[in-house]
């Protein structure tokens, strides 16, 4: 499949968790588009503030592609799959969203002391995140 054969819009959040990872890499390199991530944005508990911080954007960068229909650059792309699944991961692993929600925001010592949701800016800090939740599925608590 050609990179202008993928369409973003295939991508939500209930099925993400299941698609090939090499579809999920080429929609990546090709940019995920503003409306698709408006939609799968409405999953999360957080704010533009909050994904700007993530994707190292400003939220008027963030306003702008929303006004142009404009597509993310490739490595914002990635990071918004990465945190996407991430996101499904964990809520399985705390069985609902508000478990996990609460869980983001409270400091774990496993992770330097640092809310699991202050490291998801970086890709190192969401495979900390995720290796923490691996733990936490086993019952291997820090």
């Amino acid at each position: 499949m050609k990179d202008y054969d993928i369409p973003d819009d295939a991508i939500d959040f209930e099925s993400v968790g299941d698609m090939d990872v090499f579809y999920l890499m080429r929609v990546a390199r090709k940019g995920l588009g503003y409306s698709r991530f408006a939609s799968l944005t409405k999953s999360f508990p957080f704010s533009m503030s909050d994904w700007s911080e993530f994707l190292h954007l400003s939220e008027r960068t963030i306003q702008r592609y929303a006004k142009e229909a404009k597509a993310f650059d490739p490595v914002s792309s990635e990071k918004i799959i990465e945190i996407t699944l991430l996101y499904k991961d964990g809520v399985g692993v705390f069985g609902n969203r508000k478990k996990f929600d609460s869980w983001l925001s409270i400091p774990a010592v496993a992770l330097g002391g640092a809310a699991p949701k202050e490291l998801l800016d970086s890709t190192m800090g969401i495979q900390l995140i995720r290796n923490e939740l691996m733990r936490i599925e086993h019952g291997i608590l820090a």
